[in-house]
């Protein structure tokens, strides 16, 4: 659903300023790649917070309390 509103957006802003709209389909790739690293540093943080979680609460799921 995400990506239909995009499009329905950006085919208005074609209509509204093409320009600007054939501005935001060059630039966006490269916006991706700039923030590419991010979201895998992120994806990396996320896998320890994860570990650590699992690894406090190892003792009491096999005691069943949680």
């Amino acid at each position: 659903m995400k990506i239909f509103i995009a499009i329905v957006l950006w085919f208005l802003l074609l209509v509204l300023c093409w320009p600007l709209a054939l501005f935001m389909l060059l630039i966006f790739p490269l916006v991706w790649l700039v923030l590419l690293p991010f979201k895998i540093i992120g994806f990396g943080i996320n896998l320890v917070f994860s570990f650590i979680s699992a690894v406090i609460l190892f003792p009491f799921k096999m005691l069943k309390i949680i």
